[in-house]
């Protein structure tokens, strides 16, 4: 089975693991791209998984 190159942003919100509301901040500031496809709003898998990259804190101990 493929893996999806898009999430709705349910899915999206979903797999980062953080609100609807959160992702649509993160959206709106510019941390995560929208792509619009029609009246589609979708999220690519691979932003997600950026955004989750540069928000690894490093252990301090």
């Amino acid at each position: 089975m493929n893996e999806k190159l898009t999430y709705t942003i349910s899915e999206a919100a979903s797999a980062a693991g953080v609100g609807r509301t959160k992702l649509y901040e993160l959206i709106n500031a510019g941390e995560i791209p929208l792509i619009k496809i029609g009246t589609r709003s979708l999220v690519r898998r691979s932003d997600v998984f950026d955004l989750l990259e540069r928000n690894t804190v490093q252990n301090a101990a």
